[in-house]
């Protein structure tokens, strides 16, 4: 017992790290584009970028662990004709947590709901990548008139096939190392992670890491990874995404490890009306790993 004490000690002097302030956050992390939005109690941290008299807007969602700078890329190349809207969802990026601490798809398609609401956001261009992918077709269904076109970027909702998970995603569901993973947070943690969902390691620098890694210091969102992989994500709604009748892209990274090409043959099998894109030598971000490719065929997509 005295051992474990002793270990616990050291790995809090070593890896131990307080939250930091959001307040702090938002200047390294916050543009001339940030804003914030009042949403159940939160400030909700989003940007609306690019053509403002555009009346259906290219709206993008994150996936988990991540927050709207994954994006920056495409924003940059889509904004001369577009107008391009994204956000950091709740428990990630400088939005912080649920205050009901529930982190299902249903709240999260609400929250959706309620942010494109506040923004007078009648119809949009609707695309996410992993959590945000299966947000996004949720939101589809509940939403059908709401949703112009569908993007899907290596989205998650079919039962898992996962073959590599990352080692926070693992760490967070440990009964005791979850309490620990609140205050006790290596930065290489945060590295391992990325690499596992890159194809292309050498792409993971220090900038991208330090970006991760902060963000998930930031007020609240460590004990929202916890409670969100908590928190059941397991539901009968794919069943469902035969009825999505919106245009489709489906756009996948071959390697990706994480969720395989696997699901992305079974979205392209469900949706009636649906382009299918696998791009090879990328994992499970195509859009941060391989940005300038991967927005050429979004753009492309979308002129058809």
């Amino acid at each position: 017992m005295l051992i474990v004490v002793i270990l616990l000690i050291l790995m809090s002097v070593f890896y131990g790290h307080k939250d930091i302030s959001r307040q702090i956050l938002k200047t390294k992390y916050g543009t001339e584009a940030s804003a914030f939005v009042t949403i159940d109690g939160m400030d909700v941290h989003y940007r609306d970028e690019g053509n403002p008299k555009d009346s259906t807007p290219i709206v993008l969602i994150h996936g988990t662990g991540s927050s709207l700078h994954t994006f920056d890329t495409w924003t940059q190349e889509l904004i001369s004709e577009y107008r391009v809207i994204r956000m950091d969802l709740p428990a990630y990026g400088l939005t912080g947590p649920f205050l009901n601490r529930t982190y299902t798809i249903t709240n999260y398609v609400d929250f959706i709901n309620t942010f494109l609401s506040k923004l007078n956001i009648k119809q949009c261009i609707l695309a996410g990548n992993s959590l945000g992918g299966n947000i996004a077709w949720n939101y589809t269904l509940k939403h059908p008139t709401s949703v112009d076109k569908l993007i899907l970027i290596d989205a998650s909702g079919y039962p898992s096939t996962a073959q590599s998970i990352p080692i926070a995603f693992k760490l967070a569901k440990i009964p005791l190392v979850k309490n620990l993973f609140k205050f006790i947070t290596p930065r290489a943690l945060a590295k391992s992670s990325i690499e596992n969902v890159y194809y292309d390691k050498s792409k993971v620098n220090n900038e991208l890491i330090d970006r991760y890694f902060e963000l998930t210091l930031s007020e609240g969102n460590r004990q929202a990874f916890v409670d969100k992989l908590a928190s059941s994500q397991i539901t009968y709604d794919y069943k469902n995404i035969k009825l999505i009748k919106q245009k489709t892209l489906i756009l996948w990274g071959a390697q990706d490890q994480l969720i395989p090409t696997a699901h992305a043959q079974q979205f392209h099998e469900d949706l009636l009306n649906d382009t299918l894109v696998i791009m090879q030598k990328v994992g499970h971000v195509p859009m941060e790993e391989s940005p300038f490719q991967s927005v050429k065929i979004v753009k492309d997509f979308l002129s058809k």
